[in-house]
This record gives structure tokens, sequence and C-alpha cells, in this order.
């Protein structure tokens, strides 16, 4: 359990309870845009469209959603530099970081895995499914 800013007892957090607020951050964290966009952002800092670009298939839109609500969960940092035209850098909080090291293992896995994946999904789809 962590301890609030005052040294006290802080609430503990049950991602299972449909009232805990960490059940948010988790969608945000997993989501497909989510989980791409802080991979992404494992690699550096990057401006809005190199972040397109980076993350295939992604809306402006969907970007954009996507950044907000991981700044508003302290994991990205916003920083729009006083430039003619404006220039806006998007970088990994240090909570950001720790939270994608996490993620980065887990897509590794996956990717590793897919192999397994694959030919699982082959037995799977040759008896009909269910």
């Amino acid at each position: 359990m962590d301890t609030d800013t005052d040294g006290g007892a802080a609430l503990a957090f049950d991602v299972f309870s449909r009232v805990c607020p960490s059940r948010g951050t988790l969608e945000h964290v997993t989501g497909r845009w989510g989980s791409l966009t802080l991979g992404a952002l494992y690699d550096g800092t990057f401006r809005f469209n190199e972040l397109r670009r980076r993350v295939d298939g992604v809306s402006e839109k969907m970007l954009s959603q996507t950044l907000q609500a991981l700044e508003r969960d302290g994991l990205v940092h916003r920083e729009a530099q006083p430039t003619n035209p404006p220039r806006v850098d998007y970088t990994l909080t240090p909570l950001g970081h720790r939270v994608t090291e996490q993620l980065i293992a887990l897509i590794r896995c996956v990717e590793d895995q897919m192999g397994d994946v694959l030919a699982a999904r082959e037995r799977y789809d040759a008896r009909g499914g269910r």
C-alpha cells in the first residue's frame, strides 16, 4: 500500500472493483492506441506527426485523445515550444517510463510468442472454433 503526501496510509486500489480509478488508467495504458503510443515514446521524444507516423494506423483525432488521456494520468509530458510555427514535443514522465518498461516487456513477450499464437489460431480455426 502506498502512502499519501501527508505520510498517512493511502487508499488501497483494486482494479477489479468497478469504482476503482485505476481501471481508467489501466484502460489508457493497455488500450490499442495507448499501449502503442507509450511504446513509441519509450524510444524518446517525438513531435505529434512523428508519433502519428510511428504508430501506424492511428488517426489524428485518436492520437490527440490518447495523448491527452496519458498526459492527464501523468504518464506523458507535453511541452509546447514558443516557435513559429508552434512545436509540441511529447515524452514519457518518470512515472510513464516505469509503466512503459512493464508494457515493453509484455509487447516483447507477445512478439516473441507470435509463432505459437498463430499455430494456436490455425488449430482453433481448423476445428471450426468452439
